[in-house]
């Protein structure tokens, strides 16, 4: 019998047609967001919330990656994507994708979250409302009070050319003609102004009305141009490429660069043009022939521009009972409890700590570092820096312990995406306080979150150690998921110093310990671990993978994971967002299942499990499956070894995968479903760890609290 062609033929584990598009993907994640602000479910606060969400989201989709591909369209780049799409199949997919996913978010608003604000006595006064009586006399007061004085109006004339419309500014444009005059028609724009309260309150009794500052202006607008008539008006929103290019290369300061590429990002090419539904054509004529934009780049929309507002909605009081407050978080660490002040070094020393955060606090990382600052044995502090706290407390206990005289070595990275120029006004005030500041290496990003603290001890030097798969963020902390590990072992302690050596100078150890670093080796572990279940997997030995990331895009590792597939390894992906790998391909990835779970909080962390034939490895990392990730940032992936930390990890991982509520299910035809309840234990994965979060601190607690009381005869 002769052999089939699926037998002789070797496997193209990279045939485009098994991989889909990163840019559709990561639409289907904002997609995923949006589900959350129409399910009952959730409470209508949490459902405004997630609105808010798509849109920043959005805004920051269209400023990178739309802008990247037009960028690369520009270039005439000629390569196609991992999914086998030219950038211009791209662009018209993406755009396609787009338009349908604002109009449905306004659909949403439209239909279902406005009416039911009016349902709970709060009413948003939108879309040219015709105010009356004491409405209107207060809009006008407000104007003349606090507005008019902000705001700038501008001519566009023959000697007036048209203004530089700043990036995600809300402006409102006219068509305007001179009373009098010939009947000529000019244009005109005002910008709302950013600094100012976009909701204002409407006074009265009863139920409470928000009128939104763009309303007050636009039926003020006769006070702006006092010999015109007003012939047409309309409000607009452009969003720019705000992609920076530096070539780090000719750069002679970096800091200075991105400082000047920083004043660039505001004036970018338009790529996207927001107006208001039912604009005059003339105006909207004169409005997209300025800024340059295709009609395919346009967005009319049926409601307020830029709903990321209703986050400031959502932060109004009087409207608790429309939050969700089933989520438990920010309980006390197990491990440091039992002093009002414990003593971080000392917990440490008892053993290898893991935090989950936001369910276990994250202020055990904060007196890390301020003990550190204040602690008369140690010697030196070094930590990585990626996005921080607007008003951090880990900053300003760095700047206390250097000027106590320590020994403290920052790397600031100032190429954190939209983070620039918050990081250069920290790093500046670092060096001020004499710490030591690197601002990254040449040519790549430092995505890596360790803390090294160096102290003497009755026994000698001791190194402690915190690696996470998040940043240095007391903010984001108490919103997104993610993991920690304290640790005084001295295999750690020697990688961490061999790490930060390496970033402040040109040394690298001839070997390593613990840490497998990007762009180093980390890949080439990743790839290998994934080989050796393949391997098992071919032996008749057990072989499983689980693997929880953000992002799974890069082609060499999928290819690993498709293979280890098909011969018979076990693989189940949580994934947050993109996810270029599909799922059911017959004798491809029949194996391989992939979840994404939306909820309360974002699913930030990364924690990966190798079951090599019944011993199984857990490590956890910084950075996501991706090229940028593996190729181009300096990450960290460590084992976690002790056997608390790995059963807790275990123990996320099961749970996740067992999630009903908030998961969604990668379908063979790469869209995403709810998962089937039918028969199901309901389970959602962050309301249990919350609640098990909350039981730990209690149980301790009581230990802590009982009192010995010896028997008397």
């Amino acid at each position: 019998m002769s052999k089939t062609a699926r037998e002789t033929d070797p496997v193209d584990y990279r045939d485009p047609a098994y991989y889909a598009n990163r840019e559709l993907s990561w639409i289907a994640f904002n997609e995923r967001c949006l589900y959350e602000a129409t399910i009952p479910e959730n409470p209508l606060f949490e459902r405004l919330k997630f609105l808010s969400i798509t849109a920043s989201n959005l805004d920051e989709f269209f400023m990178v990656r739309v802008a990247s591909l037009k960028d690369m369209l520009n270039a005439g780049y000629k390569k196609r994507d991992i999914a086998g799409m030219t950038v211009t199949e791209q662009l018209i997919a993406v755009e396609e994708r787009l338009h349908a996913f604002v109009g449905r978010q306004y659909e949403i608003w439209n239909r279902q979250l406005k009416p039911m604000l009016v349902e709970q006595g709060l009413e948003i006064l939108t879309d040219g409302t015709v105010l009356t009586g004491d409405d209107a006399a207060f809009a006008d007061r407000y104007f003349d009070e606090f507005v008019y004085p902000v705001l700038t109006p501008m001519a566009v004339d023959s000697s007036r050319p048209f203004p530089l419309i700043r990036n995600k500014s809300l402006n409102i444009g006219a068509l305007v003609t001179k009373k009098g005059g010939d009947g000529g028609i000019e244009f005109a724009t005002v910008q709302v102004p950013g600094g100012t309260e976009r909701l204002i309150e409407l006074p009265g009794g009863g139920k409470r009305r928000m009128i939104l500052l763009e309303e007050i202006i636009r039926r003020n607008m006769p006070k702006l141009f006092l010999n015109y008539d007003i012939v047409c008006a309309g409000a607009y929103r452009v969003g720019r490429n705000a992609d920076l290019s530096i070539d780090e290369d000719e750069a002679e300061d970096l800091l200075k660069e991105i400082e000047k590429q920083l004043k660039k990002r505001q004036w970018g090419q338009a790529i996207r043009l927001e107006v208001s539904g039912g604009m005059d054509e003339r105006l909207l004529g004169h409005i997209r022939s300025e800024l340059e934009v295709e009609e395919q780049e346009i967005y009319p929309i049926d409601g307020p521009l830029d709903l990321t507002f209703l986050m400031k909605l959502y932060g109004m009081d009087g409207f608790d009972a429309l939050k969700e407050h089933g989520y438990i978080s920010g309980q006390p660490v197990p491990a440091f409890l039992g002093e009002e002040v414990p003593d971080i070094f000392a917990g440490i020393r008892a053993g290898d700590i893991l935090m989950h955060h936001p369910y276990e606090t994250f202020d055990p990382v904060v007196r890390f570092i301020e003990q550190a600052a204040t602690d008369d044995k140690v010697l030196a502090i070094k930590q990585t820096l990626y996005r921080v706290s607007g008003n951090s407390p880990i900053i300003a206990a760095l700047a206390r312990a250097a000027e106590r005289g320590k020994q403290v070595s920052v790397l600031v990275e100032l190429k954190a995406r939209f983070d620039e120029e918050h990081n250069i006004v920290w790093a500046k005030m670092l060096e001020k306080a004499g710490c030591h500041v690197i601002y990254g290496l040449v040519g790549l990003k430092t995505h890596c979150k360790i803390t090294l603290v160096v102290r003497r001890e009755e026994d000698g030097i001791r190194r402690y150690v915190h690696l996470a798969t998040g940043n240095y963020n007391d903010s984001t902390a108490r919103l997104y998921t993610d993991l920690g590990m304290f640790t005084c072992e001295e295999a750690y302690g020697e990688d961490a110093t061999a790490v930060f050596n390496m970033l402040s100078g040109y040394s690298e150890p001839l070997a390593w310990n613990k840490l497998f670093l990007a762009p180093l080796w980390l890949k080439d572990r990743i790839l290998s671990l994934i080989r050796r279940e393949t391997e098992h997997a071919r032996a008749g030995r057990p072989a499983r993978i689980i693997a929880k990331m953000n992002s799974l895009c890069h082609e060499e590792v999928i290819a690993a994971l498709y293979e280890a597939s098909a011969a018979g390894v076990q693989i189940d992906l949580i994934i947050r967002g993109i996810c270029c790998l599909r799922t059911g391909i017959p004798g491809i990835s029949e194996h391989i299942t992939v979840r994404s779970i939306v909820g309360n909080f974002l699913e930030h962390s990364r924690i990966f499990y190798f079951e090599n034939a019944g011993n199984p490895e857990y490590y956890l990392s910084s950075a996501d499956w991706m090229p940028r990730n593996l190729e181009r940032r300096v990450e960290i992936l460590f084992p976690v070894e002790n056997k608390e930390g790995r059963a807790k990890l275990l123990h996320i991982l099961e749970t996740e995968l067992a999630d009903t509520e908030k998961a969604h299910i990668l379908m063979p035809d790469n869209t995403y479903a709810r998962v089937d309840k039918r028969g199901r234990k309901r389970v959602n994965s962050q309301r249990v760890f919350g609640e098990e979060a909350e039981r730990a601190a209690k149980t301790e607690n009581e230990k802590e609290s009982r009192v010995f009381i010896p028997m008397t005869s």
